[in-house]
């Protein structure tokens, strides 16, 4: 939906990652590795972006080189050792539509939430699913998510890493079989206790703790 509004899916991922981040800047490797998309395609758009006015950018030297190791030395010859510059770009808050593209993108992310917990349903073998931390914009949460069961643990790393991709954000999870589970609920295990007393969201509850 968001790829057809704004013409690409390379646009929309790094609109998230600038407009959900206002605070961050990054320069155009860094985006392209938080994005996952080819540092050519993530030039162009941000340069896009700038010349739109949502993005600003500035200069500035750092240690760290993005060079290959020829780059690298041709360029320490020429710049006889001084610091690689480096070109960073930001939000523009003042951009006049900056808060209607920032809460379209935020309402995009309750319907990603949405396709998630249909996926976590349909999760074979998890008899209890509880969602936490940045679902229930709990940032004090140790984690996001917490299962108890066996399910296929590569097909949910899959679904995890796909879900991360979408929401621009990492999501950390605790999957736990019903043996460990009830034994830490019968010691009263801290870690277990935080997580079902803190705000949460049970998406399956085949154990009986609601």
């Amino acid at each position: 939906m968001l790829a057809r509004l704004f013409g690409s899916q390379a646009r929309v991922k790094i609109l998230k990652l600038f407009l959900l981040h206002p605070g961050e800047t990054y320069y155009i490797r860094q985006a392209a590795r938080n994005v996952e998309l080819q540092v050519n395609s993530v030039r162009r758009e941000l340069d896009n972006l700038e010349s739109f006015g949502l993005l600003h950018s500035c200069v500035s030297q750092d240690k760290d080189s993005d060079l290959s190791q020829d780059e690298s030395k041709k360029s320490q010859a020429k710049t006889e050792n001084k610091n690689q510059v480096k070109k960073y770009y930001y939000v523009n808050k003042n951009f006049i539509l900056f808060e209607e593209i920032q809460a379209l993108l935020a309402k995009s992310q309750v319907l990603y939430r949405e396709d998630f917990i249909e996926g976590l349903k349909q999760m074979k073998g998890a008899r209890l699913i509880i969602l936490t931390g940045l679902f229930v914009n709990n940032p004090d949460a140790m984690i996001d998510v917490f299962i108890v069961g066996k399910i296929d643990k590569e097909k949910f790393k899959k679904f995890i890493e796909k879900m991360e991709n979408e929401l621009g954000k990492e999501i950390n999870y605790t999957l736990m079989d019903y043996q460990e589970f009830k034994y830490r609920s019968e010691i009263t295990d801290v870690f277990l206790y935080n997580i079902l007393e803190q705000k949460k969201m049970i998406v399956v509850d085949q154990i009986g703790i609601s």
